[in-house]
């Protein structure tokens, strides 16, 4: 069974090639294009790399395409792409403005270019489907909730592969098993042994945190949008519900300019004046650079706060995971969200910290009670890997 999944952009495409036969998840091939100007052209030359691979002989051979798709209007989990769903995710654009129009374009044009072949989508919400309803609330009216304003919660693919992987690591079969199982079963698998509680940390140019028990999400920093939650690369992050209307008074701008301010010019950018880019901030401060160390004290403040409410949520935690860009490579950051922990049993070593970057590892010390680790992203391995059950589910 091979499954391609395709990662959109406005202005690019990239994708990876999984053979998914008899259980396995073997990468055939992996490839992309950046300043995309003739999307269709985009897909016949990434087929045409594939053939020339001889990976696949032509797009008959795929079982199906697999998109991580972010949020739709009243759609959730692994399903199968139709009007029906891209209209949903069209409801939804305002919330996703950099991600589901390209994506709702790009899918239709899949779907043009191969009529024959299954569309999947693993929306990034799915994880967080059976958090408590007290984690995914806002304290509105009934009607505002009703209409769709609630805490969604994004990076679902990544915290869901480090369900599995960590479960995997930390010697839990049954979790691991549920972890896995978690759409096909609607949440309700059973473990054998006591409660696995894990914090997920994916920070990168977009970051978030979520509390898991048993292989599911009860919860997440991101809320209602992917502006929310610790501050991005150039996105706010969490945000006082009167900023917006104080800023549209006293600058005198609209409220539109204001959402463009919070979503191009703010967070780790706007805090430091420097960059976007961690890597260069932390630069910068190391520098002296009095606002590029004030913007990676903020970003290390926020990630301390939500790990702090899964550990009370979890009554503790027994393995805390850095995964995605900054958490695989930036070894300072890491150090700093773990400082001074030790009375909560999280104790880093610093030489294993220091020696990891982009590889899985433990880097806790010895005697730390909870395993602190880095396990590399994958988010492209849990499309295949669900495209393929959501498949395998509908012939049963």
């Amino acid at each position: 069974m091979k499954i391609l999944v395709a990662n959109l952009g406005s202005t690019s495409l990239k994708w990876r090639l999984f053979d998914c036969s008899d259980g396995g998840e073997r990468l055939l091939h992996k490839g992309g294009f950046e300043r995309v100007a003739d999307y269709p052209k985009a897909i016949d030359d990434c087929l045409g790399q594939l053939r020339e691979a001889k990976v696949i002989a032509s797009e008959r051979e795929l079982a199906a395409v697999g998109f991580k798709t972010v949020v739709a209007k009243d759609v959730t989990g692994c399903v199968r792409l139709d009007e029906r769903v891209l209209g949903a995710m069209a409801a939804y654009s305002n919330l996703a403005p950099a991600h589901n129009p390209p994506y709702i374009t790009g899918i239709r044009l899949f779907a043009r270019r191969m009529p024959t072949v299954p569309l999947v989508a693993l929306f990034e919400t799915a994880f967080y489907q059976f958090a408590p309803e007290a984690m995914t609330r806002y304290a509105v009216p009934e009607a505002w909730h009703n209409a769709g304003i609630r805490r969604w919660s994004f990076h679902g693919a990544s915290h869901k592969f480090i369900a599995e992987r960590s479960a995997e690591l930390l010697s839990r079969p049954d979790v691991a098993e549920r972890a896995r199982r978690l759409y096909l079963d609607n949440g309700k698998s059973k473990i054998t042994g006591p409660p696995l509680r894990v914090i997920s940390c994916h920070l990168g140019g977009s970051s978030s945190i979520t509390g898991i028990l048993n292989g599911a999400a009860i919860g997440s920093s991101m809320g209602m949008s992917p502006q929310s939650g610790l501050p991005q690369n150039n996105r706010v992050g969490d945000l006082d519900a009167e900023a917006i209307p104080y800023a549209v008074k006293t600058f005198g701008i609209s409220i539109e300019e204001a959402q463009r301010q919070l979503t191009k010019e703010s967070g780790l950018k706007g805090l430091s004046g420097v960059s976007n880019d961690i890597r260069e901030v932390t630069d910068a401060a190391a520098q002296g650079d009095a606002r590029a160390k004030l913007a990676l004290d903020v970003y290390v403040a926020s990630a301390r706060h939500w790990i702090g409410g899964y550990l009370l949520e979890l009554n503790g935690v027994d393995a805390l995971v850095f995964t995605a860009g900054i958490g695989e490579n930036q070894t300072d950051i890491r150090a700093a969200i773990c400082a001074n922990l030790d009375q909560l049993g999280i104790v880093l070593d610093p030489d294993k910290n220091n020696s990891v970057r982009g590889a899985e590892a433990v880097i806790s010390a010895p005697g730390s009670r909870v395993k602190i680790m880095v396990v590399p992203a994958n988010e492209e391995l849990v499309v295949a890997r669900e495209t393929r059950r959501f498949l395998e589910n509908k012939k049963n």
